[in-house]
């Protein structure tokens, strides 16, 4: 009773305030005439609309308000899911908002402490990214974000180390004074040491662990979370870049391959030059948001999907027929190919020790 005698109180004065019997304040005006609920977590809509009563997305209350760093992006120009020929090779793409590419730098080869100057949001994928400055050259670069990323802290990049340089640098010690920094850079490696976490390198008090710094892997001590990992030595970050990904590093050594288990549950061979990035991506409740209705996916270029058994016999296997019937068939594709559960790898990869668990 209380709560719906103050949501008439607000509605009233909403009413008087549009009369202009009343002047409210522009805060409390803004407050009674919102129709979104933002509560640091997910974000709702009242339901006005149909579209709206389902509708759930992640906060963006910490991320950048402005638009992203013009000299880091590139227009993307659409096909609308067509080759060059003009024939559709990629079904129900088309129409949207225009997007920009922003340019993330998967390889962070550049070494030296980088200062976080703000998190941004990236229409082109589900993770958040961090805009970066390096603190002696001032060049700015885009990242993907960790989560527990915030602006000011510093993060850096061992891919270009000199490894024999940084054997011969002095540990950090405890009673040390780095400031805040130091002081969490300590409690990182004070951390790893109780774990017993043997490291083959034995540079575990040389380098700093912080979330969001960048290591091959045969840097990384056994045990640890990490994501943007490599395929291949010296190159690029090409797995667990996905909004909440990450990955557990389960064995690796000084030369050979580092082994890493997926979230997925698959375990693979990594080159131990491959790089690495300490912690989880950031937006790990991606997965619970709720567009709320076709326009939704209609914005983000996405079409209409029409199902086979709506078709006729020679558009879709499951087509034709009398009534809703699949022809006696297994899910499978328009082109044939089963669509659930059938096996289509002919040639697995030597690098893989288990698969993933599969239904």
């Amino acid at each position: 009773m209380l709560a719906i005698r103050r949501a008439l109180l607000g509605l009233q004065g909403m009413r008087l305030a549009q009369r202009g019997q009343v002047r409210l304040p522009l805060g409390e005006q803004a407050r009674l005439m919102s129709n979104a609920k933002d509560d640091g977590q997910f974000k709702t809509w009242r339901p006005l609309a149909p579209t709206l009563r389902q509708r759930r997305m992640v906060s963006r209350k910490h991320l950048h308000k402005g638009g992203p760093e013009r000299a880091l992006t590139v227009a993307k120009r659409r096909s609308g899911g067509r080759n060059s020929t003009g024939q559709i090779t990629c079904r129900h793409r088309g129409g949207g908002a225009k997007r920009r590419i922003r340019l993330v730098d998967f390889r962070r080869s550049e070494p030296g402490p980088q200062q976080v100057v703000r998190l941004e949001y990236d229409p082109g994928r589900s993770a958040h990214i961090a805009l970066i400055q390096h603190m002696e050259t001032k060049k700015k670069s885009y990242i993907l974000a960790p989560a527990g990323l915030k602006p000011g802290a510093v993060v850096q990049s061992y891919m270009g180390v000199d490894l024999e340089k940084l054997k011969r640098a002095p540990e950090l010690e405890e009673d040390e004074e780095e400031g805040e920094e130091g002081g969490a850079v300590r409690e990182a490696v004070k951390r790893i040491r109780n774990q017993k976490i043997q490291h083959p390198d034995s540079v575990v008090g040389r380098i700093s662990l912080e979330v969001g710094n960048c290591m091959p892997l045969k840097l990384v001590p056994m045990g640890a979370t990490i994501h943007n990992v490599g395929l291949h030595a010296f190159g690029r970050g090409q797995m667990m870049r996905s909004a909440g990904a990450s990955a557990q590093l389960l064995y690796t050594a000084p030369k050979g391959l580092a082994q890493i288990k997926l979230s997925s549950g698959e375990v693979r061979r990594v080159s131990v030059d491959a790089c690495a990035t300490i912690g989880q991506v950031s937006n790990p409740n991606h997965k619970h948001e709720k567009l709320g209705g076709a326009g939704a996916r209609r914005r983000r270029g996405w079409r209409p999907t029409v199902r086979g058994t709506a078709m006729n016999t020679h558009d879709h296997p499951h087509g034709g027929g009398r009534g809703k019937s699949k022809g006696n068939k297994h899910p499978r594709s328009p082109w044939g190919k089963l669509a659930k559960g059938g096996k289509t790898r002919t040639h697995p990869s030597p690098m893989v020790i288990r698969g993933r668990p599969r239904r």
